[in-house]
Protein backbone atom coordinates (compact mmCIF):
# COMPACT_ATOMS: atom_id res chain seq x y z
CA UNK A 1 0.00 0.00 0.00
CA UNK A 2 2.90 2.36 0.72
CA UNK A 3 4.27 1.71 -2.75
CA UNK A 4 0.86 2.47 -4.29
CA UNK A 5 0.62 5.68 -2.28
CA UNK A 6 4.10 6.66 -3.46
CA UNK A 7 3.10 5.94 -7.09
CA UNK A 8 0.11 8.28 -6.83
CA UNK A 9 2.24 11.04 -5.29
CA UNK A 10 4.94 10.68 -7.96
CA UNK A 11 2.40 11.09 -10.76
CA UNK A 12 1.41 14.46 -9.29
CA UNK A 13 4.93 15.74 -8.70
CA UNK A 14 5.31 17.21 -12.18
CA UNK A 15 1.77 18.15 -13.11
CA UNK A 16 2.70 19.83 -16.40
CA UNK A 17 4.54 16.78 -17.76
CA UNK A 18 1.84 14.42 -16.51
CA UNK A 19 -0.89 16.57 -18.07
CA UNK A 20 0.88 16.76 -21.45
CA UNK A 21 1.56 13.01 -21.44
CA UNK A 22 -2.06 12.31 -20.53
CA UNK A 23 -3.26 14.66 -23.28
CA UNK A 24 -1.12 12.88 -25.88
CA UNK A 25 -2.44 9.54 -24.65
CA UNK A 26 -6.05 10.75 -24.87
CA UNK A 27 -5.59 11.95 -28.45
CA UNK A 28 -4.17 8.62 -29.59
CA UNK A 29 -6.85 6.71 -27.66
CA UNK A 30 -9.38 8.84 -29.53
CA UNK A 31 -7.93 7.78 -32.88
CA UNK A 32 -7.79 4.09 -31.92
CA UNK A 33 -11.35 4.22 -30.55
CA UNK A 34 -12.71 5.75 -33.76
CA UNK A 35 -10.94 3.16 -35.91
CA UNK A 36 -12.03 0.24 -33.74
CA UNK A 37 -15.64 1.51 -33.65
CA UNK A 38 -15.83 1.31 -37.45
CA UNK A 39 -14.29 -2.16 -37.46
CA UNK A 40 -16.49 -3.29 -34.56
CA UNK A 41 -19.75 -2.57 -36.40
CA UNK A 42 -18.50 -4.13 -39.62
CA UNK A 43 -17.43 -7.26 -37.72
CA UNK A 44 -20.86 -7.46 -36.09
CA UNK A 45 -22.85 -7.21 -39.32
CA UNK A 46 -20.57 -9.64 -41.19
CA UNK A 47 -20.54 -12.27 -38.43
CA UNK A 48 -22.60 -15.34 -39.26
CA UNK A 49 -25.42 -15.92 -36.76
CA UNK A 50 -26.63 -19.32 -35.65
CA UNK A 51 -30.14 -18.14 -34.63
CA UNK A 52 -32.62 -15.59 -36.04
CA UNK A 53 -30.78 -15.66 -39.36
CA UNK A 54 -31.67 -12.93 -41.85
CA UNK A 55 -31.24 -13.44 -45.59
CA UNK A 56 -31.37 -11.20 -48.67
CA UNK A 57 -33.10 -12.36 -51.85
CA UNK A 58 -32.19 -10.34 -54.92
CA UNK A 59 -31.62 -10.64 -58.67
CA UNK A 60 -28.79 -13.04 -59.44
CA UNK A 61 -27.14 -11.46 -62.46
CA UNK A 62 -27.85 -7.75 -62.14
CA UNK A 63 -26.81 -4.85 -59.89
CA UNK A 64 -28.88 -3.03 -58.80
CA UNK A 65 -31.43 -5.80 -58.29
CA UNK A 66 -34.73 -5.31 -60.16
CA UNK A 67 -37.34 -8.02 -59.84
CA UNK A 68 -41.01 -8.19 -60.82
CA UNK A 69 -43.24 -7.20 -57.92
CA UNK A 70 -45.19 -10.41 -58.55
CA UNK A 71 -42.25 -12.25 -56.93
CA UNK A 72 -42.81 -10.51 -53.59
CA UNK A 73 -45.58 -12.57 -51.99
CA UNK A 74 -44.05 -15.95 -52.89
CA UNK A 75 -40.54 -14.93 -51.84
CA UNK A 76 -41.87 -13.67 -48.51
CA UNK A 77 -43.16 -17.22 -47.99
CA UNK A 78 -39.77 -18.69 -48.85
CA UNK A 79 -41.19 -20.23 -52.07
CA UNK A 80 -42.99 -22.75 -49.87
CA UNK A 81 -45.52 -24.81 -51.87
CA UNK A 82 -49.09 -25.32 -50.66
CA UNK A 83 -49.04 -29.02 -51.59
CA UNK A 84 -45.71 -29.65 -49.83
CA UNK A 85 -46.24 -29.38 -46.06
CA UNK A 86 -42.59 -30.22 -45.45
CA UNK A 87 -41.48 -26.89 -46.99
CA UNK A 88 -40.09 -24.31 -44.56
CA UNK A 89 -41.75 -20.89 -44.11
CA UNK A 90 -39.75 -17.86 -42.90
CA UNK A 91 -40.67 -16.56 -39.46
CA UNK A 92 -40.84 -13.01 -40.84
CA UNK A 93 -40.26 -11.27 -44.18
CA UNK A 94 -40.18 -7.82 -45.75
CA UNK A 95 -40.19 -6.70 -49.40
CA UNK A 96 -38.18 -3.60 -50.35
CA UNK A 97 -38.86 -1.30 -53.31
CA UNK A 98 -36.33 1.49 -53.76
CA UNK A 99 -37.24 5.01 -54.83
CA UNK A 100 -34.95 7.98 -55.37
CA UNK A 101 -36.26 11.54 -55.35
CA UNK A 102 -34.86 15.05 -55.10
CA UNK A 103 -36.02 18.05 -53.12
CA UNK A 104 -34.82 20.40 -55.84
CA UNK A 105 -35.68 19.11 -59.36
CA UNK A 106 -34.22 22.22 -61.03
CA UNK A 107 -30.81 21.87 -59.39
CA UNK A 108 -30.51 18.28 -58.11
CA UNK A 109 -27.50 17.51 -55.95
CA UNK A 110 -26.42 14.87 -53.46
CA UNK A 111 -27.65 17.03 -50.58
CA UNK A 112 -31.13 17.32 -52.06
CA UNK A 113 -31.53 13.61 -52.86
CA UNK A 114 -33.72 11.39 -50.69
CA UNK A 115 -33.36 7.62 -51.04
CA UNK A 116 -36.54 5.83 -49.91
CA UNK A 117 -37.53 2.25 -49.12
CA UNK A 118 -41.15 1.50 -50.01
CA UNK A 119 -42.34 -1.32 -47.77
CA UNK A 120 -44.96 -2.57 -45.34
CA UNK A 121 -44.47 -0.14 -42.41
CA UNK A 122 -45.38 -2.82 -39.86
CA UNK A 123 -42.14 -4.66 -40.66
CA UNK A 124 -39.82 -1.71 -39.98
CA UNK A 125 -39.12 -2.37 -36.25
CA UNK A 126 -38.53 -6.12 -36.69
CA UNK A 127 -36.91 -6.52 -40.11
CA UNK A 128 -34.67 -3.47 -40.55
CA UNK A 129 -31.29 -4.32 -39.03
CA UNK A 130 -29.82 -1.80 -36.63
CA UNK A 131 -33.10 -0.97 -34.89
CA UNK A 132 -32.95 -3.82 -32.37
CA UNK A 133 -30.80 -2.18 -29.68
CA UNK A 134 -32.69 1.10 -29.30
CA UNK A 135 -33.36 2.65 -25.92
CA UNK A 136 -36.88 2.39 -24.54
CA UNK A 137 -37.60 6.00 -25.50
CA UNK A 138 -36.29 5.60 -29.06
CA UNK A 139 -38.13 2.32 -29.54
CA UNK A 140 -41.42 3.82 -28.35
CA UNK A 141 -41.02 6.80 -30.68
CA UNK A 142 -40.20 4.50 -33.61
CA UNK A 143 -43.40 2.50 -33.03
CA UNK A 144 -45.41 5.73 -32.87
CA UNK A 145 -43.86 6.79 -36.19
CA UNK A 146 -44.83 3.45 -37.74
CA UNK A 147 -48.40 3.82 -36.48
CA UNK A 148 -48.64 7.28 -38.03
CA UNK A 149 -47.22 5.95 -41.31
CA UNK A 150 -49.83 3.17 -41.36
CA UNK A 151 -52.58 5.75 -40.85
CA UNK A 152 -51.27 8.09 -43.58
CA UNK A 153 -50.61 6.54 -46.97
CA UNK A 154 -48.60 9.62 -48.02
CA UNK A 155 -46.51 9.58 -44.84
CA UNK A 156 -42.73 9.22 -44.60
CA UNK A 157 -40.21 8.41 -41.87
CA UNK A 158 -37.04 10.38 -42.55
CA UNK A 159 -33.39 9.95 -41.70
CA UNK A 160 -31.77 12.84 -39.83
CA UNK A 161 -29.64 13.95 -42.78
CA UNK A 162 -32.78 14.39 -44.87
CA UNK A 163 -34.44 16.34 -42.07
CA UNK A 164 -31.45 18.67 -41.96
CA UNK A 165 -31.64 19.18 -45.74
CA UNK A 166 -35.35 19.96 -45.43
CA UNK A 167 -34.77 22.38 -42.58
CA UNK A 168 -32.36 24.39 -44.70
CA UNK A 169 -35.07 24.81 -47.33
CA UNK A 170 -37.88 25.46 -44.85
CA UNK A 171 -39.45 28.91 -44.97
CA UNK A 172 -40.37 28.56 -41.31
CA UNK A 173 -36.74 28.48 -40.32
CA UNK A 174 -34.22 25.76 -39.65
CA UNK A 175 -34.74 25.49 -35.90
CA UNK A 176 -38.50 25.08 -36.03
CA UNK A 177 -38.24 22.25 -38.59
CA UNK A 178 -35.69 20.39 -36.49
CA UNK A 179 -37.64 20.80 -33.25
CA UNK A 180 -41.09 19.97 -34.63
CA UNK A 181 -40.92 18.03 -37.92
CA UNK A 182 -44.15 16.03 -37.51
CA UNK A 183 -46.90 16.99 -39.91
CA UNK A 184 -44.61 19.06 -42.16
CA UNK A 185 -45.20 18.49 -45.87
CA UNK A 186 -42.81 18.49 -48.81
CA UNK A 187 -42.51 17.11 -52.34
CA UNK A 188 -40.06 14.77 -54.04
CA UNK A 189 -39.42 14.54 -57.77
CA UNK A 190 -38.10 11.27 -59.14
CA UNK A 191 -34.64 11.25 -60.71
CA UNK A 192 -32.77 8.80 -62.94
CA UNK A 193 -34.86 5.62 -63.33
CA UNK A 194 -37.65 7.14 -61.22
CA UNK A 195 -38.35 10.20 -63.39
CA UNK A 196 -42.05 10.84 -63.71
CA UNK A 197 -42.80 9.55 -60.21
CA UNK A 198 -43.43 12.62 -58.08
CA UNK A 199 -44.84 12.47 -54.56
CA UNK A 200 -46.17 14.75 -51.85
CA UNK A 201 -45.23 13.54 -48.38
CA UNK A 202 -46.12 14.34 -44.79
CA UNK A 203 -43.48 13.64 -42.13
CA UNK A 204 -44.65 10.93 -39.73
CA UNK A 205 -41.43 10.46 -37.83
CA UNK A 206 -37.64 10.54 -37.80
CA UNK A 207 -35.32 7.55 -37.48
CA UNK A 208 -33.06 7.40 -34.40
CA UNK A 209 -29.57 8.72 -35.14
CA UNK A 210 -27.26 6.17 -36.69
CA UNK A 211 -27.62 3.68 -39.48
CA UNK A 212 -30.64 5.20 -41.24
CA UNK A 213 -29.58 8.85 -41.32
CA UNK A 214 -29.47 8.78 -45.13
CA UNK A 215 -32.55 6.63 -45.75
CA UNK A 216 -36.31 7.11 -45.55
CA UNK A 217 -39.29 4.74 -45.42
CA UNK A 218 -42.55 5.25 -47.32
CA UNK A 219 -45.74 3.24 -47.60
CA UNK A 220 -45.56 0.67 -50.41
CA UNK A 221 -49.27 1.18 -51.21
CA UNK A 222 -48.61 4.84 -52.01
CA UNK A 223 -45.66 3.96 -54.24
CA UNK A 224 -47.43 1.16 -56.12
CA UNK A 225 -50.52 3.34 -56.62
CA UNK A 226 -48.30 5.91 -58.35
CA UNK A 227 -46.92 3.21 -60.67
CA UNK A 228 -50.47 2.09 -61.49
CA UNK A 229 -51.59 5.68 -62.17
CA UNK A 230 -48.69 6.40 -64.52
CA UNK A 231 -50.01 4.85 -67.82
CA UNK A 232 -53.30 6.84 -68.10
CA UNK A 233 -51.38 10.11 -68.00
CA UNK A 234 -48.66 8.90 -70.42
CA UNK A 235 -50.62 7.58 -73.41
CA UNK A 236 -51.00 4.14 -71.87
CA UNK A 237 -47.24 3.56 -71.59
CA UNK A 238 -46.27 2.02 -68.22
CA UNK A 239 -43.45 3.46 -66.19
CA UNK A 240 -40.05 1.81 -66.91
CA UNK A 241 -39.92 0.58 -63.30
CA UNK A 242 -43.43 -0.89 -63.35
CA UNK A 243 -42.43 -4.46 -64.20
CA UNK A 244 -39.18 -4.41 -62.16
CA UNK A 245 -40.03 -2.40 -59.03
CA UNK A 246 -39.04 -5.03 -56.44
CA UNK A 247 -35.46 -4.48 -55.26
CA UNK A 248 -35.01 -7.23 -52.70
CA UNK A 249 -36.78 -9.33 -50.08
CA UNK A 250 -35.48 -9.76 -46.54
CA UNK A 251 -36.51 -12.93 -44.70
CA UNK A 252 -35.83 -14.22 -41.20
CA UNK A 253 -35.57 -17.90 -40.20
CA UNK A 254 -34.87 -19.67 -36.93
CA UNK A 255 -31.42 -21.10 -37.66
CA UNK A 256 -28.91 -21.98 -40.37
CA UNK A 257 -30.55 -25.34 -41.05
CA UNK A 258 -33.85 -23.60 -41.81
CA UNK A 259 -31.99 -21.04 -43.93
CA UNK A 260 -30.40 -23.75 -46.06
CA UNK A 261 -33.80 -25.35 -46.65
CA UNK A 262 -35.44 -22.04 -47.59
CA UNK A 263 -32.52 -21.03 -49.82
CA UNK A 264 -32.83 -24.34 -51.69
CA UNK A 265 -36.60 -23.87 -52.08
CA UNK A 266 -36.08 -20.41 -53.57
CA UNK A 267 -33.17 -21.10 -55.91
CA UNK A 268 -34.69 -24.32 -57.32
CA UNK A 269 -38.19 -22.94 -57.79
CA UNK A 270 -39.27 -22.61 -61.42
CA UNK A 271 -41.23 -19.45 -60.56
CA UNK A 272 -38.06 -17.38 -60.22
CA UNK A 273 -36.17 -18.15 -63.43
CA UNK A 274 -36.79 -15.03 -65.51
CA UNK A 275 -35.05 -13.21 -63.97
CA UNK A 276 -33.24 -15.61 -61.67
CA UNK A 277 -32.78 -14.85 -57.98
CA UNK A 278 -30.11 -15.55 -55.41
CA UNK A 279 -30.40 -16.00 -51.65
CA UNK A 280 -27.59 -15.17 -49.23
CA UNK A 281 -27.35 -14.50 -45.51
CA UNK A 282 -27.31 -10.88 -44.41
CA UNK A 283 -23.72 -11.16 -43.19
CA UNK A 284 -22.59 -12.66 -46.50
CA UNK A 285 -24.42 -10.00 -48.50
CA UNK A 286 -22.93 -7.16 -46.47
CA UNK A 287 -19.49 -8.77 -46.67
CA UNK A 288 -19.72 -9.01 -50.45
CA UNK A 289 -20.81 -5.39 -50.66
CA UNK A 290 -17.86 -4.29 -48.50
CA UNK A 291 -15.31 -6.13 -50.66
CA UNK A 292 -14.66 -2.81 -52.39
CA UNK A 293 -13.39 -1.47 -49.05
CA UNK A 294 -11.27 -4.51 -48.23
CA UNK A 295 -7.89 -2.75 -48.60
CA UNK A 296 -9.06 0.28 -46.62
CA UNK A 297 -10.36 -1.93 -43.82
CA UNK A 298 -7.07 -3.86 -43.70
CA UNK A 299 -5.10 -0.62 -43.45
CA UNK A 300 -7.35 0.53 -40.61
CA UNK A 301 -7.18 -2.81 -38.82
CA UNK A 302 -3.42 -3.47 -38.97
CA UNK A 303 -0.98 -0.69 -40.02
CA UNK A 304 -2.98 2.24 -38.62
CA UNK A 305 -3.74 0.52 -35.32
CA UNK A 306 -0.13 -0.63 -34.86
CA UNK A 307 1.14 2.85 -35.74
CA UNK A 308 -1.12 4.45 -33.12
CA UNK A 309 -0.17 1.94 -30.44
CA UNK A 310 3.53 2.27 -31.27
CA UNK A 311 3.37 6.06 -31.18
CA UNK A 312 1.54 5.99 -27.85
CA UNK A 313 4.14 3.63 -26.37
CA UNK A 314 6.95 5.94 -27.55
CA UNK A 315 5.26 9.02 -26.08
CA UNK A 316 4.92 7.33 -22.70
CA UNK A 317 8.43 5.85 -22.88
CA UNK A 318 9.90 9.29 -23.58
CA UNK A 319 8.01 10.89 -20.70
CA UNK A 320 9.02 8.16 -18.24
CA UNK A 321 12.65 8.22 -19.44
CA UNK A 322 12.88 11.95 -18.77
CA UNK A 323 11.39 11.44 -15.32
CA UNK A 324 13.85 8.63 -14.51
CA UNK A 325 16.88 10.68 -15.65
CA UNK A 326 15.80 13.59 -13.46
CA UNK A 327 15.33 11.29 -10.46
CA UNK A 328 18.49 9.20 -10.58
CA UNK A 329 19.60 10.62 -7.23
CA UNK A 330 16.25 9.74 -5.75
CA UNK A 331 16.53 6.18 -7.06
CA UNK A 332 19.99 5.88 -5.51
CA UNK A 333 18.66 7.11 -2.14
CA UNK A 334 15.84 4.56 -2.32
CA UNK A 335 18.37 1.78 -2.86
CA UNK A 336 20.42 2.98 0.10
CA UNK A 337 17.24 2.93 2.19
CA UNK A 338 16.72 -0.72 1.29
CA UNK A 339 14.45 -0.66 -1.75
CA UNK A 340 15.09 -3.67 -3.98
CA UNK A 341 15.48 -3.32 -7.80
CA UNK A 342 12.12 -5.03 -8.30
CA UNK A 343 10.40 -2.48 -6.07
CA UNK A 344 11.95 0.42 -7.97
CA UNK A 345 10.82 -1.13 -11.27
CA UNK A 346 7.34 -1.48 -9.79
CA UNK A 347 7.34 2.22 -8.84
CA UNK A 348 8.31 3.38 -12.33
CA UNK A 349 5.99 0.99 -14.17
CA UNK A 350 3.19 1.79 -11.74
CA UNK A 351 3.45 5.54 -12.43
CA UNK A 352 3.27 4.95 -16.17
CA UNK A 353 0.43 2.42 -15.96
CA UNK A 354 -1.63 4.64 -13.62
CA UNK A 355 -1.21 7.62 -15.94
CA UNK A 356 -2.03 5.51 -19.03
CA UNK A 357 -5.07 3.93 -17.36
CA UNK A 358 -6.58 7.25 -16.26
CA UNK A 359 -5.83 8.98 -19.56
CA UNK A 360 -7.13 6.02 -21.58
CA UNK A 361 -10.39 5.82 -19.65
CA UNK A 362 -10.89 9.59 -19.81
CA UNK A 363 -10.11 9.74 -23.53
CA UNK A 364 -12.47 6.86 -24.33
CA UNK A 365 -15.22 8.31 -22.14
CA UNK A 366 -14.96 11.76 -23.75
CA UNK A 367 -14.94 10.15 -27.20
CA UNK A 368 -18.07 8.12 -26.39
CA UNK A 369 -20.00 11.12 -25.08
CA UNK A 370 -18.84 13.60 -27.73
CA UNK A 371 -19.40 11.38 -30.77
CA UNK A 372 -22.63 9.68 -29.66
CA UNK A 373 -24.34 12.50 -27.79
CA UNK A 374 -22.82 15.58 -29.41
CA UNK A 375 -22.52 14.52 -33.07
CA UNK A 376 -25.00 11.58 -33.12
CA UNK A 377 -22.33 9.26 -34.51
CA UNK A 378 -19.08 9.33 -36.46
CA UNK A 379 -19.75 10.53 -40.00
CA UNK A 380 -17.65 8.12 -42.06
CA UNK A 381 -19.76 7.03 -45.06
CA UNK A 382 -18.84 3.50 -46.12
CA UNK A 383 -21.26 1.68 -48.36
CA UNK A 384 -24.67 1.88 -46.72
CA UNK A 385 -23.23 2.83 -43.31
CA UNK A 386 -23.52 6.63 -43.15
CA UNK A 387 -22.40 6.95 -39.53
CA UNK A 388 -20.79 4.78 -36.89
CA UNK A 389 -21.75 4.95 -33.22
CA UNK A 390 -19.11 4.45 -30.52
CA UNK A 391 -19.97 1.22 -28.62
CA UNK A 392 -19.91 1.08 -24.84
CA UNK A 393 -16.98 -1.34 -25.23
CA UNK A 394 -14.89 1.73 -26.05
CA UNK A 395 -14.52 2.41 -22.32
CA UNK A 396 -12.50 -0.75 -21.73
CA UNK A 397 -10.76 -0.31 -25.08
CA UNK A 398 -9.40 3.00 -23.78
CA UNK A 399 -8.27 1.41 -20.52
CA UNK A 400 -6.64 -1.51 -22.35
CA UNK A 401 -4.88 0.69 -24.91
CA UNK A 402 -3.67 3.22 -22.35
CA UNK A 403 -2.54 0.59 -19.87
CA UNK A 404 -0.96 -1.69 -22.46
CA UNK A 405 0.97 1.10 -24.18
CA UNK A 406 2.08 2.48 -20.80
CA UNK A 407 3.32 -0.94 -19.73
CA UNK A 408 5.24 -1.45 -22.98
CA UNK A 409 6.68 2.06 -22.94
CA UNK A 410 7.82 1.94 -19.30
CA UNK A 411 9.72 -1.36 -19.35
CA UNK A 412 13.03 0.04 -20.61
CA UNK A 413 13.02 3.17 -18.36
CA UNK A 414 12.02 1.00 -15.37
CA UNK A 415 14.85 -1.43 -16.05
CA UNK A 416 17.26 1.50 -16.28
CA UNK A 417 15.99 2.87 -12.95
CA UNK A 418 16.43 -0.48 -11.22
CA UNK A 419 20.08 -0.63 -12.34
CA UNK A 420 21.07 2.71 -10.83
CA UNK A 421 24.26 2.36 -8.77
CA UNK A 422 24.29 4.62 -5.68
CA UNK A 423 28.10 4.88 -5.65
CA UNK A 424 28.25 6.28 -9.17
CA UNK A 425 25.40 8.72 -8.54
CA UNK A 426 26.80 10.06 -5.24
CA UNK A 427 30.31 10.39 -6.66
CA UNK A 428 28.99 12.71 -9.37
CA UNK A 429 27.04 14.69 -6.79
CA UNK A 430 30.12 15.09 -4.64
Amino acid sequence: MKLLSLIVKNVGRNLLRSALTALGTMVLVLVVTLVWSVLHLIDLVTEEKSHDVKAFISERWSVPSRLPYSYASSLCEGAARADHPEDIHPTDAMAWQFYGGTLDPKNPSMKSMVFCIACDPRKVPTMMSGLEGLSATEDAELHRSVERLLAKRDGIILGRNHLLALSQKSKDGKQSMLEDPLGRKFSLSGFSNFKGLDFDFEICGVFPPGRYDTLAVINRDYYNAALDAYPPSHAGVPHPMADRSLSLVVIKVDDMQAYNRVAEQITTSLRFQNPQVKCETESSGVGSFLDAYRDLLWIMRVPLTLACLGTLALVLANAISISVRERRTEMAVLKVLGFRPGQIMFLVIGESVLLGLLAGFTGAGLTYMTINWGFHGLSFPMGFFPVFMIPINALWWGVAVGTGAALAGSLVPALSASRVKPAEVFSKVA
